[in-house]
Parts: C-alpha cells; structure tokens; sequence
C-alpha cells in the first residue's frame, strides 16, 4: 500500500471517528500531495510528507508556550508521526558514518552524498552535518 492509499484510508476512519485534529492533519497533508503532483518537478510521496511535518514543526516557534494555536500544531504533528520513518539515534548515524568512511569516502561531500539517503526523515540532516564534520577531524 503506497503512502497515499494509507493517508486515504486513515482519512476515511478519522472521518467514521469524528477525530478532527488527525482529519484536519490529513486533509493538509493530502493538499501538500496534491500541491506536489502538479508541480514542475514533483518528489517522492515520503518527501512531501517530511517536509510538512517539518514545517509544522518550524512553526512552532511562532507560538506560545500553552497557546491553543501551539497545542492544536502539536497535535497535528503527532497525528501525522505515524506517516514517517522510524527515527534513528545519534549513535546509529556515527556507525553509518564510519562504515562509508571505511569504504573510502574521505570527504565531506561523499560522504554526505551517501548518508543523505540512508537517514532522510529519520535523523536531523544538519546534526548529521555536524556529525560528519567530527568524523573528519
């Protein structure tokens, strides 16, 4: 089942369970879809997905703490976790990395070029950043 035929189908249980924070998180989600389809340049579904979540979650900031704006963002964010990629720790970013460092990977635009995708919506890309840049060094 693709990540849309499963957004799809959550949206038609939310709907049957009258749970507007998840149906709300799914229909903006569904419009990102819809947004990127009919781009120039569409991405992969997963993509779109992260990428909303993220903004969201870069949203955040705007609020304050205990605002009903702030919780309502929240609980969007946590209705829509379950559409992304398990995370991963720190310390299975750093083996990743020393495992593309003892195929040969000397510098810091190969080895991100290869780790990019094996950590793409499961590890913060500028911690991974950071991370390499200590490897290097």
């Amino acid at each position: 089942m693709t990540l849309q035929e499963q957004i799809n189908n959550d949206m038609k249980e939310a709907m049957k369970s009258k749970d507007a924070v998840k149906l709300a998180a799914i229909r903006m989600l569904k419009a990102a879809f819809i947004h990127n389809n009919t781009a120039a340049k569409p991405t992969d579904d997963l993509s779109v997905a992260i990428a909303h979540v993220k903004k969201l979650q870069d949203s955040l900031e705007m609020f304050p703490a205990g605002s009903a704006q702030r919780l309502e963002t929240e609980a969007e964010i946590n209705a829509l976790k379950g559409y992304l990629p398990a995370a991963m720790s720190e310390a299975d970013v750093v083996a990743l990395i020393n495992d593309i460092k003892a195929k040969g990977a000397k510098d810091m635009g190969a080895l991100m070029k290869e780790l990019q995708p094996q950590i793409k919506g499961r590890f913060d890309g500028k911690r991974a950043s950071d991370l390499v840049k200590a490897a290097l060094t």
